[in-house]
């Protein structure tokens, strides 16, 4: 593998960049056989609301370990619909990481109730139980742990907070489907489990999500929540030749596409290789950063298998003569396109105006966002876009490093 040598000029002082073009941070990969499944449903008598999304629901329990999947348009829709599923109700307060997209949390104002944030482990970003413990009250109702970068939070610790409280425990994993927690599966361990299909993640739709449970009251309020809460959908009517139909409840039109959902069922056959490729990335990016001063891969703890969404770095500040934001610039210039995930969900304006949160009310998140950089990490990379990565980084650290 290549390595810059110390005292390389920078690109973004006028020296060479690393890759003549950007290397986005995630992207998607669809190949013929991806279009060739969407092209068939096209050919078919059903788009919307047929037999691909109950092939593709089906298919997806059995790959995580459900009796359920509930498939809807989005993976905000997917949490919105468990949200409500759960019973969330104004006058309710649910808890979930500030460490996430807003998306984990506006779900929870969907339905009427208040968002409370709990401080995440330094180690791994997740939702600390113990912060967890200290944040439950009589109006907590729920607690949404979001398995940050695809490693799973502390489940079995925050199920049995759940279990003491009579919460209901509603996990978060869009960055964490094929990720395993001793040994299961995410999407076969909390009350409900929540994954995304954007085409940054494992596999796409497009758009799209799904929630995963084992229990059948929940699967059948979130199957109406997603068609207007009628309590059938046209498949069904028309397979029993009746025309009647009740609206039970008010619900959305969250539904999943057959289009989106032969996407789907074509990329789930892939999904154990792209699992593998990300682990390869990530574990080429471990040895290349573990001993690299002035920065730092955040932990992978001994019972936990992740599926690497994200592959973030916290920099070292004390031991570089730059800022997080100098250390951006100057990888972006090397055409490496880093990201930041996430700034804290409380120091967004819409929460701090409306729910009075502050700067300094969970310091493990706020000191990590300082420090925070996602680098490129894909399915779709080559080897060579893996050692630029490394390259850029590398260069880019030992010019700032004291």
């Amino acid at each position: 593998m290549r390595v810059m040598p110390t005292g390389q000029e920078l690109a973004i002082d006028g020296g060479t960049p690393t890759r003549e073009s950007l290397l986005p941070y995630g992207h998607q990969s669809v190949g013929e056989d991806d279009i060739q499944a969407v092209v068939d449903v096209l050919r078919s008598d059903w788009l919307t609301t047929g037999p691909k999304v109950t092939e593709f629901e089906e298919a997806f329990a059995a790959w995580v370990g459900a009796k359920y999947a509930v498939s809807f348009s989005s993976g905000t829709a997917a949490l919105h619909g468990a949200a409500f599923a759960a019973g969330l109700q104004p006058g309710d307060e649910a808890i979930a990481s500030p460490m996430t997209f807003a998306a984990t949390a506006n779900c929870v104002i969907y339905q009427g109730a208040t968002p409370v944030f709990a401080d995440v482990s330094a180690d791994t970003l997740n939702l600390d139980p113990d912060n967890l413990a200290k944040r439950i009250t009589p109006r907590t109702r729920a607690v949404l742990p979001v398995d940050y970068a695809g490693h799973p939070a502390d489940l079995d610790a925050i199920l049995e907070l759940a279990s003491r409280h009579g919460l209901i425990v509603i996990e978060d994993a869009c960055h964490a489907l094929g990720a395993e927690y001793r040994q299961r599966r995410t999407g076969s361990i909390a009350d409900m489990t929540v994954f995304s299909f954007h085409p940054v993640k494992h596999l796409t739709t497009g758009e799209g999500g799904v929630v995963t449970t084992s229990r059948g009251d929940l699967a059948k309020t979130l199957r109406q929540f997603r068609n207007h809460g009628i309590s059938s959908d046209v498949r069904q009517r028309q397979s029993a030749g009746q025309w009647h139909y009740e609206m039970v409840l008010l619900g959305f039109n969250y539904r999943l596409t057959d289009i989106a959902s032969a996407l789907g069922l074509s990329q789930l056959k892939k999904l154990e290789a792209n699992l593998a490729r990300r682990r390869q990335i990530a574990a080429r990016y471990t040895a290349a950063f573990t001993d690299l001063p002035g920065l730092t891969p955040l932990a992978v703890r001994a019972d936990v298998n992740p599926a690497w969404h994200l592959y973030p770095v916290l920099c070292n500040l004390q031991r570089l003569s730059a800022n997080r934001g100098q250390i951006f610039g100057a990888l972006r210039a090397e055409n490496i396109g880093v990201n930041v995930h996430y700034i804290p969900v409380h120091r967004h304006p819409y929460y701090r105006d409306r729910f009075g949160y502050k700067a300094g009310d969970y310091p493990v998140a706020e000191d990590a966002y300082e420090r925070l950089i996602s680098l490129p990490m894909f399915h779709g990379m080559t080897d060579q876009d893996v050692e630029d990565v490394i390259c850029a980084v590398q260069k880019v650290i030992c010019h700032f490093a004291k």
